[in-house]
């Protein structure tokens, strides 16, 4: 079903536009210094799985459910420490005071609009409650985040199934994620122009702990648009209070971020609150109608926490303090570059009653970045 659903997608788009597209690396935007991983992507975390179900139905259902598996095993039986930051908390957010007041996560986390989140929710209960070990599970915290997909998306309609729940965390793989318009970014949009699903990977030198962290996004939040510093959204005149443009500043962001690093759940959110500071970077500045939130989590076989200990106390590796500051780079350069991806990546895309939203026009956009000097030709 999600393929014929990705083909109608690509078949609804005029040809030049599917052919143009591509990762902001592509043409030479790569921000920051330190290297992406392999697949430049969440998944260069070891054992970090996204799947998407992408729903396009008729003239007016552009929706759909992004899961990231923290681990390939069971979640619930083998937590991970975790953490969240509420950068502007206008949204509807599953299981975020637990991750709060116990410092991990027993679920894979799920991404979908914000009339679906309590149904996502339901169907990932009953999906983690079925997995074998769980059998005697009587309370579980699953994880939903959410952006509002309503101006393209029927919402009202709450399209988003059990079915399409579980189909995405059955098809959930590591290697290459899809991008753009999506899963949960397949009615999005940000910055004004089309959003969507973006990831990107940072791996840190040997000498500062090899780690690496991944970062996934879903974008639909406005601002004015930069990057790499460049003023690309006051060059193309399509930004917030920009005179005669019809702009929406609300939406929300979802940033979910994967590291190998053994790290607290104390570090965890101080790695996701530096994740803002990328946000702020693309020009965002969280409008009073946007939620924004960041979901940090460890991989990181030896800090799990395991659901019945047999001992008393945990004893775990812990990276000091005095090492986080690569870390944070890190973060706030995949951040970016995730956000720039789901920008770059998606397709101009119509929706219910009619409407259209444009995708960042690349030609355009890549003239900007060499006026400024922005982009680091390859």
């Amino acid at each position: 079903m999600l393929r014929i659903m990705i083909i109608l997608l690509l078949f609804s788009l005029p040809l030049a536009a599917q052919d143009s597209r591509g990762r902001a690396r592509d043409f030479g935007v790569a921000p920051g210094i330190l290297t992406p991983g392999k697949w430049n992507a969440i998944t260069d975390v070891a054992g970090v799985k996204v799947g998407h179900t992408t729903l396009i139905e008729g003239d007016s259902v552009r929706t759909g459910v992004t899961v990231i598996l923290p681990h390939g095993g069971n979640v619930f039986q083998e937590k991970v420490p975790a953490a969240v930051f509420v950068g502007n908390g206008f949204g509807k957010a599953v299981g975020f005071t637990q991750i709060q007041e116990l410092g991990n996560i027993e679920s894979p986390i799920a991404l979908t609009n914000t009339l679906n989140t309590w149904k996502v929710a339901d169907a990932l209960v009953s999906w983690m409650l079925q997995q074998p070990g769980n059998e005697a599970v009587r309370s579980i915290n699953v994880v939903v985040g959410e952006t509002n997909d309503g101006w393209l998306n029927d919402i009202r309609g709450r399209h988003v199934q059990a079915e399409h729940v579980w189909q995405a965390l059955q098809q959930a793989s590591s290697g290459p994620v899809a991008e753009g318009n999506v899963g949960a970014g397949t009615g999005t949009r940000a910055l004004g122009f089309k959003g969507g699903i973006g990831t990107a990977s940072r791996v840190l030198p040997a000498d500062k702990g090899g780690y690496t962290v991944g970062v996934l996004v879903q974008t639909n939040f406005g601002g004015i648009l930069t990057i790499n510093g460049a003023p690309v959204g006051r060059e193309l005149h399509n930004f917030y209070m920009a005179e005669d443009v019809p702009y929406v500043v609300d939406g929300s962001c979802m940033i979910v971020i994967a590291t190998d690093a053994p790290l607290s759940a104390r570090n965890l959110q101080r790695l996701a609150k530096r994740s803002f500071l990328a946000f702020g970077r693309v020009g965002a500045f969280s409008s009073n109608g946007s939620g924004d939130y960041s979901i940090a989590f460890s991989t990181n076989t030896q800090v799990r926490i395991p659901y019945a200990p047999a001992e008393r106390e945990q004893t775990v590796p812990q990276v000091y303090n005095d090492y986080m500051s690569p870390l944070f780079l890190a973060v706030v350069e995949a951040t970016e570059e995730a956000i720039y991806n789901s920008l770059f990546m998606a397709t101009d895309m119509q929706g219910q009653q009619g409407r259209t939203v444009k995708a960042l026009p690349l030609a355009e956009t890549l003239k900007i970045l060499d006026k400024y000097r922005a982009r680091i030709k390859k």
